[in-house]
């Protein structure tokens, strides 16, 4: 008979592999995780102040998984308090040199600040992660850059009208929509 272990991770180690997840390939990002029990948390370092900016305007400080709260902290040598003018501006410097990022559209021209509506395109690539997913006896967790973004941004606090993340599509025909890493 096989001797069957259930590994279960603490919730928290998927929200931080997503992060990881979307992050990966920028060469202008490193993570730092310690998974210290009650006191997790994940330090994001990057010697771009403006990208710091960025990551700070869509992160949270600290997210909470019933009585463990995950800490997120953006390290920056020369961090800066940048303020950004549209949605768009703020995910072009959040995404420059990111692999997974296709491009942004908003759909209004400038000069419009009461609205500003923003799609942000992923590229057509299928993310893989080990997360626990009773679902799957693999555990692992197969989805798109969108629904990532979607879990881990915050921008409510600073755009009211919306933000729309997307996958970029092509309509070769014979070729496959997505990429398998």
């Amino acid at each position: 008979m096989t001797d069957v272990r259930l590994k279960i991770l603490p919730p928290w180690s998927v929200y931080v592999k997503k992060l990881v997840a979307m992050f990966d390939g920028d060469p202008e990002i490193a993570f730092n995780v310690d998974w210290n029990g009650q006191h997790p948390s994940v330090t994001i370092s990057t010697g771009n102040p403006d990208k710091a900016a960025a990551l700070n305007a869509v992160l949270p400080e600290r997210k909470e998984y019933g009585n463990v709260n995950l800490e997120i902290t953006i390290d920056c040598p020369k961090a800066v308090n940048r303020a950004f003018k549209t949605s768009k501006e703020l995910f072009e410097t959040l995404f420059d040199k990111n692999p997974a990022f296709a491009y942004c559209v908003a759909p209004v021209e400038e000069g419009y600040w009461y609205v500003d509506f923003c799609y942000v395109v992923f590229k057509n690539t299928v993310v893989q992660i080990f997360a626990d997913n009773l679902n799957d006896p693999h555990g692992v967790l197969s989805t798109l850059y969108q629904d990532i973004a979607e879990e881990l941004f915050d921008v409510k606090r600073y755009f009211a009208s919306g933000i729309a993340y997307c996958t970029d599509i092509e309509s070769n025909v014979g070729k496959p929509l997505g990429e398998w890493p």
